[in-house]
């Protein structure tokens, strides 16, 4: 059974960073693409980014620019770096998997808050 463990969420001001992390257990990790998601009260879940076994990487007009992903197979760990976060990138941002066989994200992490303040 995959489990997903995020961390790195917190609050700052316009303009600055933020890294999140998540830390992949329990089945091999290169046979999953690795996502992130984040939600706001009253909308639906969106896709921010994704990053497959190979590095191949995709992202949200949204955030294009200026968050980018990454993952280091020897710790098992996928990382989302945020630069210059807006107020709107405010969210409850959650680390997804799926296996490469599969369409859709079926193990979630427990999510991270990050606030962005003007």
């Amino acid at each position: 059974q995959v489990q997903l463990v995020e961390s790195g969420g917190g609050s700052v001001q316009a303009g600055n960073s933020l890294r999140l992390s998540c830390v992949f257990y329990g089945q091999t990790f290169a046979l999953y693409v690795m996502g992130w998601f984040r939600q706001v009260p009253g909308k639906e879940r969106e896709l921010v980014a994704q990053i497959t076994s190979g590095s191949s990487t995709y992202e949200a007009d949204s955030v294009k620019g200026r968050f980018t992903q990454s993952r280091d197979h020897a710790k098992n760990t996928v990382y989302l770096q945020m630069n210059s976060l807006r107020p709107e990138d405010t969210a409850i941002y959650y680390c997804a998997a799926k296996h490469i066989t599969t369409s859709e994200f079926g193990y979630w992490g427990q999510g991270t808050q990050v606030t962005v303040s003007s």
